[in-house]
């Protein structure tokens, strides 16, 4: 059958699709089960012989929307907060990882700006962390203790303060990107060359594995959760970009409530990262290399998990129990 033909013949129950998705139509669970084993079929028909065509692209966006509809209208005894946390960010994540891609190159591409720049740019640390910061940093490497900015304040102080700090920066680079996705690269783009500047500066003073030590304790979740964040601005930027088959309003809709619970995610990452940051950096002077290497991979690999690896499995969880409903 060709493309238009297919269309065609199912555009009138793709329609009843996104009447159901926006609460247009009333359905009960088991009206939505049965159309989305309907989508389901028509999605895997479009990927035997569409393979590259913008209808798999529809029919995979409708289709994730239809199940996530489903398990909330089924899941009114179990707890929600577990199930967003579980089900649906995962499904999410998985349903715009071209975006993820693209947040994790740019933040690559970024970062090695800005240590290009501070190698080949004398002044150029200072233009960027400023004379202060750079002078005190200085004196403090001299005293033997790179990271002797993190010990000040107390422990809580330094917690909610850097904490309140890193929410107030990951929401400016979800909610800039109503701005087409050009507030969030610009923001974006500063704190990487920041942090490439930053690190590299640490080089240069030969300090960089104490630095290294000390900054990525708490850096790890922070720095990953601010690329999680910068992808649902994008998200939100992309959805009124590019509409697809969608009206420009609807398609906002559906893309700032998606790429608002994304942006959501990132706070248990966001306030463990300030707590760490705190509470624990300010003693990374002192702790074995072993100590502070276990907790630097283990803060890593648990946020890589859950947005690179997890959403994997939850996707194929739920495609595996589709086709044996099929």
């Amino acid at each position: 059958m060709r493309e238009i033909a297919f269309i065609k013949q199912n555009k009138e129950k793709w329609l009843e699709f996104e009447l159901a998705i926006f609460g247009k139509a009333k359905k009960n669970p088991d009206e939505l089960a049965n159309l989305y084993i309907q989508m389901m079929n028509d999605l895997s028909y479009a990927q035997t012989y569409y393979p590259k065509s913008k209808t798999v692209v529809y029919l995979n966006h409708l289709a994730s929307q239809i199940y996530q509809k489903i398990y909330k209208t089924k899941r009114t005894d179990s707890n929600q907060i577990i199930d967003f946390f579980k089900i649906d960010v995962p499904l999410l994540v998985y349903e715009y990882k071209r975006y993820l891609l693209y947040a994790f190159a740019l933040f690559f591409v970024t970062v090695s700006i800005g240590v290009l720049s501070a190698r080949y740019d004398q002044d150029f640390v200072r233009l960027i962390l400023g004379d202060e910061y750079v002078n005190m940093t200085m004196a403090n490497i001299k005293k033997g203790n790179p990271m002797a900015v993190y010990g000040s304040g107390s422990n809580w102080g330094s917690f909610i303060g850097i904490t309140v700090n890193n929410l107030f920066v990951g929401a400016k680079c979800y909610f800039y990107g109503i701005f087409a996705g050009i507030g969030t690269f610009s923001i974006f783009l500063q704190n990487c060359i920041m942090l490439g500047s930053f690190q590299y500066f640490f080089y240069e003073q030969g300090v960089f594995w104490k630095s290294v030590r000390g900054i990525w304790i708490h850096g790890a979740m922070e720095i990953f959760a601010i690329v999680i964040e910068t992808t649902a601005g994008f998200i939100l930027g992309a959805s009124i970009l590019f509409p697809k088959t969608f009206s420009r309003i609807n398609s906002f809709k559906i893309g700032f409530k998606n790429s608002f619970k994304i942006f959501l995610s990132t706070f248990p990452f966001t306030i463990s990262a300030g707590f760490l940051e705190g509470f624990i950096t300010r003693y990374s002077i002192d702790m074995p290399n072993w100590l502070s290497s276990l907790i630097i991979l283990a803060t890593l690999a648990l946020i890589s998990f859950y947005y690179l690896i997890y959403p994997f499995m939850v996707h194929k969880k739920i495609h595996s129990l589709t086709a044996k409903n099929l």
